[in-house]
């Protein structure tokens, strides 16, 4: 049973930082990416960055790149998000994702379509 637990969200100022963390478990395919998605209230989700895991080919979204690192640990099967110089309109709640491939990924996914299994979620909130 493939399961993410994702921890890390918060309540921090504009211009902190944060590091979400996404750690998958219950699978055995050779070949997955992690994405990051977040969806804020009355808005759609929209995908923030993502990751091959075998390797670390990244996407983000042009609102995050310069501020957002997402990184991963495939030993212990986590991928991190590191954000610095947070806005307030960062604010969301943030999910990370996960999909298989039978084949290598020649490119990143960044369709959440493509992902079938989400974490439960981790609220972030930037606000002063």
């Amino acid at each position: 049973q493939v399961q993410l637990v994702e921890s890390g969200g918060g309540l921090v100022q504009p211009g902190g930082s944060l590091r979400l963390s996404c750690t998958a478990s219950g699978f055995t395919f050779d070949y997955q990416a992690i994405g990051w998605f977040r969806q804020a209230p009355g808005k759609e989700r929209e995908g923030v960055s993502c990751i091959v895991t075998a390797d670390g080919s990244t996407y983000y979204a042009h609102s995050v790149r310069g501020r957002f690192t997402i990184s991963r640990d495939n030993a212990k099967n986590t991928v991190y998000l590191q954000m610095n110089s947070l806005k307030p309109e960062d604010t969301a709640v943030y999910y990370c994702a996960l999909g298989f491939s039978r084949n290598p990924l020649r490119v990143v996914p960044t369709n959440d379509h493509w992902y079938d299994y989400w974490g439960q979620g981790t609220q972030v909130t930037v606000s002063s």
